[in-house]
């Protein structure tokens, strides 16, 4: 049976031929994993080194799982030898993180032996991410955006874009306020929630003819730091 072609890896079952059946079939498993994830993450980009280390993790995995076996000793060796790997990637998309188990699920799993229960998870798991993608399960009716409103010191701010933001937002907070020109300007910061239907131009063109034309920065949320500082 499948899910028990390596009942002991450390016993006679443990040949060349049961190894290589492990490897190809995480490498098959990883394929499809990264294949999902790419087609999933194709509207607002992917990461191509991060797909092709969804293909590369199951195997190194299943080959951890099939050296370590049932001995203790080379197991605490092995943790130890991984402890002192550092990730320094800079984060990313949180969704990155479920894959990263995924794939460390079906390598576990080959390792062990179990290719029939990994095939059956993998398919699963995939149409689920599939079907999450199709309907966008969790994502939000609007765009979130950073606004930012410049306004000179002799106009009283409170009050005079609620109207507009009111028309264009599903909701709105003002986050800070700072002053700028030793006081001269104020600047305000929001976060907003655009209607999906927004017209971006007509929403900037509304309040400039109430900031008295100065300068207005709307950006996606996540951004704002490169556009603010």
């Amino acid at each position: 049976m499948l899910e028990t072609i390596i009942s002991s890896t450390t016993g006679e079952s443990f040949t060349l031929v049961n190894a290589l059946i492990v490897i190809f079939a995480s490498i098959l498993l990883g394929l499809v994993i990264s294949g999902v994830y790419i087609k999933t993450n194709s509207k607002q980009g992917y990461n191509s080194g991060f797909s092709l280390t969804l293909i590369m993790l199951p195997v190194i995995i299943s080959i951890i799982i099939l050296l370590v076996g049932n001995n203790v000793a080379r197991a605490f060796s092995l943790a130890g030898a991984f402890s002192i790997i550092r990730f320094r990637s800079a984060p990313g998309d949180p969704k990155d993180i479920a894959y990263v188990f995924f794939t460390l699920a079906v390598g576990l799993t080959c390792g062990m032996g179990y290719i029939g229960y990994a095939v059956i998870f993998t398919v699963i798991l995939s149409a689920l991410m599939f079907i999450l993608d199709i309907i966008n399960f969790g994502s939000p009716k609007g765009k979130s955006m950073q606004l930012k409103i410049t306004v000179p010191e002799d106009l009283n701010y409170e009050g005079v874009f609620e109207e507009v933001l009111s028309e264009f937002a599903t909701s709105y907070t003002i986050e800070r306020v700072r002053t700028r020109d030793f006081g001269a300007l104020f600047e305000l910061y929001y976060r907003v929630q655009l209607k999906p239907d927004a017209n971006q131009k007509k929403f900037l063109d509304k309040l400039r003819c109430r900031n008295g034309n100065l300068n207005i920065n709307l950006t996606m949320a996540g951004f704002e730091d490169k556009a603010y500082n």
